[in-house]
């Protein structure tokens, strides 16, 4: 199963966006982000929400836990 750093690497690629405009959007530094992704660090609980939230999926396929990407109702 896919880990966090993983996914968000993955669904920021799938939208073509830079490390830098996603770090924007989270209103964090690029090197904040780049931890993120690279596994060194692990997002705040608010912003693992927006992440799935921005990217559409549920809280359990962006942490790794499913390989469902569609969010309960």
């Amino acid at each position: 199963m896919a880990k966090l750093n993983e996914r968000l690497k993955l669904l920021r690629n799938e939208k073509q966006l830079a490390q830098t405009q996603v770090a924007e959007l989270l209103k964090q530094s690029l090197r904040a982000y780049q931890y993120y992704e690279s596994g060194h660090h692990i997002p705040e609980f608010p912003n693992l929400l927006f992440l799935a939230d921005f990217y559409d999926v549920s809280m359990d396929y962006l942490i790794g836990r499913s390989e469902t990407r569609g969010r309960m109702p």
